[in-house]
């Protein structure tokens, strides 16, 4: 077992350069190699990252892995961050092609592209890597490992094969458990225990290698979609930054998958968001955690649109008709749902910011009468 912090990892074949780092008075194998004073003042080694802790590879000690970083959201800019505070030299950066944001569909950089740019690193924007001409430009670059974080890209068993030491991917589940595109939120609305990072070798299918090192963090009734997006995010990068280090030094071997165990993480939609008032209350109370900060749950009141950003279950029993206003209490609006019955306690109206409900309870109750249906417009009534 390697300690990140206070979170425990495991560590399926812990590389021996682990020891080195630990003979320096380090707990884990990344402390060192982020800090690269800390370790001359341990070791007597010079700051100069090309005569870092030794790497045996056959590559020089004096030369630093070639890395090649691919990714796109917040969760993967974490990641590269790490890697820029290492020995490691980053040569380029792929990321998805910018896409319009906001009200005014400004074309708008991913955040990987945004930290790439503010350190000078090279970014391709492919918009696929499959034609020859980007797998020609990759090659070019010599890479001696690749590493993918939510990229949102297929990359081709042609691509997985040019780097030196293969393609590692850092991803958001215990695999394999949720596989695809929403691990995050799918182990939140399954009402899943616990939730981690798996660092894989990548292979043609989609999340299927390999698995070379586990973090493992718990799933409170509290979490939502957003908190445990970024604890994981903190515990992805020295997963990262220790499994290059094995796989430099030819110790770290991967775990091959039980595809028995496999789940698919479907894609979130704005869609899937439309409350059904028709599904328990156990199960609604979840998905409106999950689903926050995006897409966000929503339903109607009124026939306007209606955000419902946080709820909670009753502690006692309460019946009527699923999506029936039942009663407006300060603590929440409490709605009917197919088994039980729910407190909404954040929500948001068209043109306003999210509020919890004691505001709106204060200056809008007359809005959240008794008996007024919830979805009326959405279903059949």
């Amino acid at each position: 077992m390697a300690a990140f912090g206070r979170k425990a990892a495991v560590n399926i074949q812990a590389p021996p350069i682990c020891q080195m780092y630990r003979v320096a008075g380090f707990c884990d194998c990344s402390a060192a190699v982020r800090n690269p004073r800390v370790w001359a003042a341990a070791t007597g080694i010079s700051q100069d990252y090309s005569r870092a802790p030794p790497i045996p590879s056959e590559k020089p000690m004096t030369e630093p892995l070639r890395i090649v970083f691919a990714g796109t959201p917040e969760f993967a800019a974490e990641h590269l961050k790490a890697l820029l505070n290492t020995p490691y030299e980053i040569v380029a950066v792929y990321t998805q092609p910018d896409r319009p944001a906001g009200r005014g569909q400004k074309l708008m950089p991913s955040p990987v592209k945004q930290l790439a740019l503010e350190h000078n690193i090279p970014v391709m924007q492919p918009p696929t890597l499959r034609a020859p001409e980007a797998q020609a430009e990759l090659a070019a670059l010599k890479p001696d490992l690749m590493v993918v974080v939510a990229y949102g890209l297929i990359l081709p068993q042609v691509v997985l094969d040019i780097p030196r030491l293969g393609c590692i991917n850092s991803h958001a589940s215990l695999l394999p458990r949720w596989r695809g595109a929403a691990p995050i939120q799918r182990a939140i609305e399954a009402g899943d225990g616990e939730s981690g990072v798996t660092v894989m070798r990548m292979e043609a299918g989609l999340d299927t290698g390999p698995m070379l090192l586990k973090v493992k963090t718990p799933i409170t009734s509290e979490d939502t979609g957003g908190s445990l997006h970024d604890r994981l995010a903190e515990l992805g990068p020295p997963a990262v930054i220790e499994a290059i280090a094995g796989l430099a030094a030819g110790t770290l071997q991967g775990e091959v998958q039980d595809d028995s165990l496999a789940t698919y993480a479907h894609k979130l939609n704005k869609d899937e968001a439309r409350i059904d008032w028709n599904r328990p209350a156990s199960e609604l109370e979840r998905q409106i955690r999950a689903f926050n900060p995006w897409p966000i749950c929503h339903t109607t009141l009124k026939g306007e649109a209606m955000k419902v950003l946080a709820a909670s279950l009753l502690p006692f029993d309460a019946v009527g008709k699923p999506g029936e206003i039942l009663e407006a209490r300060k603590t929440g609006l409490i709605v009917g749902c197919g088994d039980g019955a729910l407190a909404l306690t954040r929500l948001q109206l068209p043109g306003g910011k999210a509020l919890n409900f004691s505001d709106f309870f204060n200056s809008r109750r007359e809005k959240f009468a008794i008996g007024t249906l919830l979805g009326a417009t959405e279903t059949a009534q």
